[in-house]
Formats: C-alpha cells, sequence, structure tokens
C-alpha cells in the first residue's frame, strides 16, 4: 500500500486523540502506519511541517460559509467555529496555537475574522488587529478549556477550600461573554471614530 500525505496526517490526527500532543512522535506515527520513520520526511520535511498540516486539517471547517449576515453575527459564529474545531481533539487548542505562533498553518480563519471587521467599516490594518486579537482570545480561552477537561478527567483539578464564589462551571457562557466584549468594543471605536 503506498502512503500518501492524506493518510499521515489522518494517523497523526489519530494518535493526537489517543494520546496527547505530547505523544506524537514521528516514531510513534510511523509505528501505527506500519512504515518507517523516513517514509514520513517523504511527505513532510519535519515534524513542525507535519503539525501545520495537522493544524490545517483541524481547522478545514472555517472555511465553511458564514450564516450569519451582520458583522457581529458573522465574527460570533466564526470564533465559536473556531472553538469548536479545537475542541473536536485532544490538545487541538494547543497544536493550532504552536503552529500559528510559528507561521505553520493557514490563516484563512483569521484572515475571514477580518473580512468581518472590514465589513463593519474597521480600515483594513484595525481589521487584521482586531482579528489577531479574536484568534488569540479563543486560543487562550480554549487551551486554558481544554487543560481542565483534561485535569478534570484525571482527578486533578483541586477542590474549592474557600468560600469565594465559584467560577462559573459553563465554558461557553464565559466564553460567549467574552465575545460580546469583544463586539462590544468593536462597536464602541466604530463609533468613536465617526464623531
Amino acid at each position: 500500500m503506498q502512503l500518501h500525505r492524506d493518510d499521515v496526517v489522518d494517523g497523526a490526527l489519530t494518535i493526537l486523540d489517543q494520546y496527547g500532543l505530547a505523544d506524537l512522535t514521528m516514531r510513534r506515527l510511523a509505528g501505527s502506519l506500519n512504515v518507517q520513520p523516513g517514509a514520513l520526511y517523504w511527505h513532510f520535511p519535519n515534524k513542525q511541517a507535519l503539525l501545520g498540516a495537522v493544524a490545517d486539517r483541524i481547522l478545514a471547517p472555517m472555511e465553511h460559509p458564514v450564516a450569519a449576515s451582520d458583522w457581529p453575527g458573522a465574527m460570533t459564529e466564526l470564533a465559536h467555529r473556531l472553538r469548536n474545531c479545537l475542541l473536536a481533539y485532544r490538545d487541538g487548542a494547543e497544536l493550532v496555537s504552536a503552529t500559528y505562533a510559528s507561521r505553520l498553518t493557514t490563516s484563512k480563519g483569521r484572515e475571514r475574522i477580518a473580512g468581518a471587521a472590514i465589513r463593519a467599516g474597521m480600515p483594513r490594518e484595525q481589521a487584521e488587529l482586531a482579528a489577531y486579537t479574536l484568534l488569540y482570545y479563543v486560543l487562550g480561552h480554549t487551551v486554558d478549556e481544554q487543560s481542565r477537561m483534561q485535569m478534570d478527567s484525571a482527578g486533578a483539578l483541586p477542590t474549592p477550600s474557600s468560600p469565594e464564589p465559584a467560577e462559573d462551571p459553563d465554558p461557553t457562557a464565559r466564553f460567549d461573554f467574552g465575545l460580546q466584549l469583544f463586539t462590544a468594543g468593536i462597536r464602541h471605536r466604530l463609533g468613536a471614530e465617526i464623531r
């Protein structure tokens, strides 16, 4: 059987889901595909390039059409879609965050968010900054969310011992609150520039 690039990415996603990012090694991947590690380098020059392709696969739904017609709805929809893409795979947020930081993944999702900001009336330079801000909000929130889920499943989260108010247990509600602040900030900025 001939090994294809998509087979390698599929195998990497399987290992990511089963074992996590720390255990996604070229040796383990080659073993799971029943090939020598060198066969992987025919498709990817190094592990970082492979991780970039895995991140692109995770983010593929970001290319689907957006249902919302207004800019706040489009930004909110894209932010939720990004979060869902990241949560779909164990350590998905950590992997995508690392590949964004090293510029190894495509920026189509960020570009779509910037497009929504441009439709809101922001100049391109500000729209790009707004898109980065929202992207890193989603990545940071989701890395924390996935880490907490994994610690909880391992029984490693401490039990609150103080009478302080408990954190809202609904991560989607916390996420939505941040999105509301974000879009309100854009509305405010746009209003201030019109005056």
